[in-house]
Order: C-alpha cells, then structure tokens, then sequence
C-alpha cells in the first residue's frame, strides 16, 4: 500500500490529491471523452456490487481473490457465483493468494503477535491450503529483526521469493549517507528479497537473498560509505532519493489519532517514515532467472539477476548477467539517478509489476498499474501500462550514457473514457489473458472487470464481500474507508491445472455479502 504511516490517512483520497508533477500523461484508449463523474468516491461506497455485466467476449476461466478483512479466498465463475473457498488459519485486510497446479493456494496472512514493524501490507506468515481446506503449510518470518509483507510469488520448483522488511538502526543508517533530516529515531526498515525452501508442515530454509542495503550510493558525504555520484550508477539507488519524512507531531497528537485508528499496527512517533521503500510487488522470471519488483515510495519498478549465489547478491559481479545483485534495469523515475527532471517521471505509486506470460499477446512486456497520475486539474487518476524495455540481442538491458532506461512511454495503456473514474491510488494491479484481452484488479473499490485492446469492458464486477476480522485486542476493524478492497485478484483460465476434475458449482447458498450499515442515528428500515 501507499504512504502508509496513517491507517486512515487513505481517507484523504476522497478529495483529490497532486503531487505537482506536469510531465506524465498517459493515452487513452477511447477517443470519446465524457464529462468527469460528479462522484469521486474511490472506495466505491454506496454503488451497486457484484456482477454488473457479462458478455460473450469475456474469457473464459474464474477469479480468485481474498475476502476483505477475512480468512477467506472465494473462485467466483463468471456469472459472480462463487464455486469454492479456502479458509485459513489466519485472517488479513487485504491478502495474497496463488493458485497451485494441485488445486492448493499458497497465501500470505497477518502474523497475530508481529513485533516492531508497520506500514501497511504486513503479513508475517505463508500458509499452503488444499483444495479440501488442510493448511498443510504455515511458515513465520516475523520477528524484531524482520517481517515478511505485501507480495510473493512461487517459483517453479516449488521455492517462495518473498518481500521483507530488515530493521536498521539510525546511527548505522547515517554511516551508510543517509541524511539525518531523512532518517527516523528508530531508524529504517529497507527492504530484501528471501528465497523460501518449505520444509515439513512449519518449517522453512532461506537459501537465497537479495538486499537494496548492499546496493547504495549517496554523495552527501565522501567520508561515508557508499559515496560516489548516482548520475554514473543507475545500477545503484541513491540513498537519500525518495519521499520526505512525515510531518513532526506531539505525543498528545500522536496518542489522540491512535485511539481514532489513524496509524498502523507497532507505529510509534519514533518510526513514522520507516518503512522507507515499501516494495508492494514481486514477480519471477524463469526463462531469464530475473526477479522484477516495485517500490511505490520510489515511484520505480526494477529488475535485478537471481543467477547469483547470495554472496554475488550482496556484491557488483557475478551471475548470469555479470552484475551480481546490482540493478539490471529500472524505470520510471529518472530523476532519482540523475538522469532526468520530475517531467520525465512516468511512474506514480505503482502496483503489480509482471512480465506478460509465454503465449499471450505482448509475451516478454512488462506490464503495471499506475496508480495516481494527476492530469491538469489535478484530478488524480489510474492507468495500466504495457512497456517493452529495450535490449540488446543477447537480452541485456541497454541504457545510453547521460540518458536513463527507456522506453519514454509504454506501448499500451488503459484509462477510463473519462479518464478520472478509473481510480485506485494504492494497492491494484492487472495481467494480460491469453486472448490479448486485459484483467484489471481497481483495487480500492473491490472492482474486477476485463477489457479489450481497445479498452472495451466485456467483463464488470464490484466484490460485495467482506469478513468480520477483529483486532488482537477485539476491537473492531474500522469498516471505513477500507470497506472492500482487493490488493490483489486474479484470473484463474479455466484450463488450469489447478482446477482439473474439480467440482466447480455455485456454492448452496451463496457466501453472504456485505451490506453497510446505516450511519449512527439513522433508523434503519
């Protein structure tokens, strides 16, 4: 999730947010341009939910998606039914979840007792669920020096790359360059990337890691580590690019928003802006041993090589592609490495960043969901973009010197006629069907739908579902603003191994769905 210090901070995005930036616009894929909605509730409260229209050219297959604020993961057919469910052991407000060749989902789920680390996106555990609701499966990583969160992917042989946060402290964070004005009390929790081998029914063996920490550079000051100038190294981050931190505030401020809900689990005065990159999304690809990942915060996707041993992870040589754990490639924020000025910014706090599979049209793309583009009225808005990152003929990623990674626009995008109703500011994503059709996950509004090539919606539907999760305390999880968001669905083909020679009927009855409450004092009906 984005910028999240503030649990009900999102709540601002009822009004419309700017982030300045003059040099981003995005293609739409209609040439009609309707008036822009009078209602810009990106949450999509009050509006009609479940299926809203099927067609004849939706592809054929099933959605998978975790229930909000639940222990659930619901397959729904095309119709809006739901045919089957898993339950886990544990529940989250807006999890992950994959389906398996064997009818199984691996799921990542909220740790109940997780110390030290907030910011949205928490997990702490993975769980292996079967068709028949055995969690055969149950791995903890969240401890005071690390914590799982936000995605994963299943590698081919059966491994889980994973996102982590790693605690450091503040002096060790200003020995590295970072600026003091950038630094929090309790320092920073940068992010890292752990290959998972499952062991038995709870273990699991770390056989594979990758650290942003060993790939810094800063040049605020030559007496410190890392020091050098990120204009000459886009393969490095620069340690003081990104977001500012919070605004100062009082404890009786603090204390006084905390009884409200605004602020995340293990937030204290001390730790706000911590959570430094928040990397929201990961993706593996087998064929070129490559792992692609997102930071929002940075407002830049990266690919990096996964050939190498740990040791070569940590270092500059080694691997398939000879950079060890250094940057392969990345995009979308130049002006991070010095190669461009905020007009050449493309990305704004993107999600699920992933290559298009083998057989699907634009195999080999990447593709994303942008998700807070402000037009020139400052009326933010979503976009998906397809961009193909140029190579060379032996697939290395090309860059010409003084000038960042291109491409300097994706080759596809979507946007809503309007442009401005097609709106998520944080969580989401969107993959390509192999009929070159586009799944769309608009992630604050609970809202799945699929369109065309040219952007034509021949699939509409809004979750109506959620859970009655509490916190660890009992107290209630705030229905608002968060009322049924999806970080994450996902289209399931009905060919699938996963789903072979199962029963797939509509569930009698039907999950029952969710009806807001009327406002305290209000007489309901």
């Amino acid at each position: 999730m984005k910028k999240n210090y503030l649990l009900l901070a999102l709540s601002v995005v009822f009004i419309t947010q700017s982030f300045a930036q003059n040099g981003v616009s995005a293609t739409d894929t209609s040439k009609k341009k309707p008036a822009a909605p009078a209602d810009r509730n990106m949450f999509g409260l009050g509006i009609k939910r479940g299926l809203i229209s099927n067609t004849d050219e939706a592809t054929n297959g099933y959605i998978l998606f975790p229930v909000t604020n639940s222990a659930l993961v619901y397959l729904l057919n095309r119709k809006g039914e739901v045919v089957h469910e898993w339950k886990s052991n544990y529940g989250s407000l807006a999890p992950v979840a994959y389906l398996n060749n064997d009818g199984s989902i691996i799921q990542n789920v909220l740790d109940p007792d997780f110390p030290v680390f907030a910011g949205g996106g928490e997990a702490g555990r993975i769980e292996k669920i079967t068709w028949d609701n055995k969690v055969v499966w149950d791995y903890e990583y969240a401890n005071e020096e690390a914590h799982i969160h936000h995605d994963f992917t299943v590698m081919p042989n059966g491994h889980i790359l994973a996102i982590a946060w790693e605690a450091r402290t503040a002096d060790a964070v200003i020995a590295a360059g970072r600026k003091p004005a950038l630094t929090p009390k309790a320092g920073l929790w940068p992010d890292k990337i752990i290959e998972i081998e499952p062991q038995g029914e709870r273990g699991g063996k770390i056989v594979w890691e990758w650290k942003i920490w060993d790939h810094l550079i800063q040049n605020l000051d030559a007496k410190k580590a890392n020091f050098g100038n990120p204009a000459d190294h886009p393969e490095l981050l620069d340690f003081n690019a990104g977001e500012a931190l919070p605004p100062p505030m009082t404890k009786d401020d603090f204390e006084m928003q905390k009884v409200q809900g605004r602020f995340w689990r293990n937030n204290t005065l001390d730790n706000l802006g911590s959570d430094v990159y928040h990397f929201n999304a990961i993706k593996y690809n087998p064929d070129l041993d490559q792992i692609a990942f997102s930071s929002p915060h940075l407002s830049e996707i990266f690919i990096i090589d996964h050939s190498t041993t740990t040791a070569q992870a940590a270092s500059h040589k080694g691997g398939r592609w000879g950079k060890g754990g250094d940057f392969l490639y990345r995009w979308g924020n130049p002006e991070h490495y010095g190669r461009g000025d905020s007009t050449k910014r493309t990305l704004f706090g993107q999600h699920d960043i992933r290559w298009i599979e083998k057989g699907h049209p634009g195999a080999g793309h990447l593709m994303l969901f942008n998700n807070d583009i402000s037009n020139r009225n400052n009326m933010n808005y979503s976009s998906i973009y397809e961009i193909v990152p140029p190579t060379d003929s032996k697939g290395n990623y090309l860059i010409e010197k003084g000038k960042p990674f291109g491409p300097e626009k994706p080759i596809w995008n979507y946007v809503a006629p309007d442009t401005v109703s097609f709106w998520s500011s944080f969580i989401s994503g969107a993959h390509r069907l192999n009929n070159g059709n586009t799944f769309i996950n608009e992630g604050a509004k609970g809202h799945y739908f699929e369109v065309t090539k040219d952007g034509k919606i021949v699939w509409d539907y809004f979750n109506p579902y959620r859970g009655n999760m509490q916190k660890p305390n009992g107290d209630p999880i705030p229905l608002v603003p968060l009322t049924y968001i999806t970080f994450r669905s996902i289209f399931i083909p009905a060919d699938h191994p996963g789903l072979a020679n199962k029963k797939l009927e509509p569930l009698n009855p039907q999950p029952k769905t969710f009806v807001m409450p009327p406002p305290p004092g209000t007489a309901s009906k």
